[in-house]
């Protein structure tokens, strides 16, 4: 009877608040509530509070920073779309996907048979290190000597990744001094339109990450002087600028940087004793040979104050693999190592077997080239009809297999004509808002699909009277 009594008091405060119940006082409360309406309110309050209130308790158990993180675009898109499937294939609008940014023909036929081959040899199931086996890191080495031209070595300039998604995240948390002072948070300088990413895996560490606006005017190379002046007027304090993450060729925009302009990068991190960070992911997909996409470790003594991420997923199709490494600066790699060595006991041997056989050998550059080709013809493609259909004004790349679009000036934001065109045609796009602040009125087109489905996105377009103007 006492937790009866209780629960009705709390339901009458709660109800009296909302205005629901006009009486004077519980009493008249109490004696205008049926037994059948009072065990109901009883079994309710009881059930609600033993769900919210266990809910919100477990909400409080994990920190501020994974409770203020968004939940990444990709798996948020997915979600929507495994929704509206049935819907759409019920009218002959079966989901097409142009936001998967990742390739998805088949690997290599040697990386699976060298990966088959590693799985028969003795002790390969074993545990590997963190650091990655000597042969995986030589593999490494090998391939920026080859690729780049530039010396790494392999016993103190290497690491293993478990993809450089993972690579980056870690080497972020052991940059930044978490706090939830806003004024005192440590500050990393990230693209933007830039990998949806970069700014979570910055919050989630405790830090903040400052916008760094990626414009056509400037050729999406920004005057890194004029963005840290700008940094400082905005009332941030530049000592606590920890580093600059930099992304070329870039996603989503797939705008490549010029040398000259790296050297520039490298003067600026080095001037302001700023760590350079260098997510070169797409450094092998481009479209003309004359302009190949340059690591960090071309300019001269960026080694003082550089590291550089790169991933099998891309040039290789690699992607649930989750094979990368950093190089660069000896110093930052051993503190990386020794964030590592505790987190994980590294990448699976026989992964690391497959993988370094792939990376240097003539038919992973044979592939590599062959893909770039499918590329190019797809962008051929997709360029031709959106023009068909009135885009005129938007960069063509000469790297990655991003198109970056604006939105018809109908529409009031990209989230708006994204949602349109998914719910009426069934074509998956992602809004540019999800890379940032500055990708607002634009939408992230892929182009990695078959060219049967190219032709049936535009054959759709056309039919449903999506058209620029």
């Amino acid at each position: 009877m006492y937790y009866i009594t209780c629960t009705l008091i709390v339901q009458y405060k709660f109800l009296k608040s909302l205005q629901i119940f006009k009486v004077a006082s519980f009493k008249d409360f109490y004696n205008s509530i049926s037994w059948d309406i009072l065990l109901t309110l009883v079994y309710s309050n009881w059930y609600n509070t033993l769900a919210e209130n266990g809910g919100i308790l477990m909400q409080e158990l994990f920190n501020d920073y994974i409770q203020d993180m968004e939940t990444y675009i990709m798996f948020r898109i997915k979600e929507t779309v495994a929704k509206l499937t049935p819907e759409l294939t019920a009218k002959n609008r079966a989901p097409i996907s142009l936001s998967m940014g990742a390739p998805t023909q088949a690997p290599p036929q040697g990386v699976i048979k060298a990966l088959q081959k590693a799985l028969e040899e003795k002790g390969i199931h074993t545990y590997s290190t963190s650091k990655g086996e000597k042969y995986f890191r030589e593999a490494c080495a090998e391939r920026m000597k080859k690729r780049f031209g530039v010396d790494i070595n392999p016993d103190t300039e290497i690491y293993s990744l478990i993809g450089s998604k993972e690579g980056l995240a870690n080497f972020i948390r052991i940059l930044i001094n978490p706090t939830t002072n806003k004024k005192e948070k440590e500050i990393i300088m990230v693209p933007d339109p830039g990998y949806a990413s970069y700014k979570e895996m910055v919050k989630v560490s405790g830090g903040k990450a400052y916008s760094i606006p990626l414009r056509a005017e400037d050729n999406y190379m920004p005057d890194m002087e004029k963005v840290f002046e700008k940094l400082i007027a905005n009332g941030n304090n530049p000592k606590k600028v920890k580093a600059l993450l930099i992304n070329y060729p870039n996603n989503p925009l797939g705008a490549t940087a010029t040398l000259e302009y790296l050297k520039s990068v490298v003067e600026f991190c080095k001037k302001h004793h700023i760590l350079l960070i260098s997510d070169a992911a797409y450094t092998d997909m481009y479209f003309k040979p004359e302009l190949k996409p340059a690591s960090i470790f071309q300019v001269d003594e960026a080694k003082d104050i550089a590291v550089e991420f790169f991933s099998f997923s891309k040039p290789y199709a690699m992607t649930g693999w989750r094979l990368g490494w950093i190089c660069g600066n000896a110093e930052a790699v051993k503190m990386f190592g020794k964030l590592k060595s505790s987190l994980d006991s590294g990448l699976f041997k026989a992964l690391q077997k497959a993988g370094a056989e792939i990376l240097n050998s003539e038919e992973g550059d044979k592939y590599i080239e062959q893909s770039n080709l499918m590329f190019r013809k797809n962008q051929t493609l997709f360029v031709k009809g959106l023009k068909e259909l009135g885009w005129k004004n938007f960069n063509v790349p000469d790297a990655t297999f991003y198109l970056w679009i604006p939105i018809p000036p109908r529409y009031k934001s990209a989230v708006e004509f994204s949602d349109d065109l998914l719910k009426t045609s069934g074509i998956v796009v992602v809004p540019g808002d999800g890379f940032g602040e500055y990708g607002k009125g634009f939408v992230r087109i892929s182009i990695v699909c078959p060219e049967e489905q190219i032709n049936e996105v535009f054959k759709r377009m056309k039919e449903d009277g999506f058209t620029f103007e």
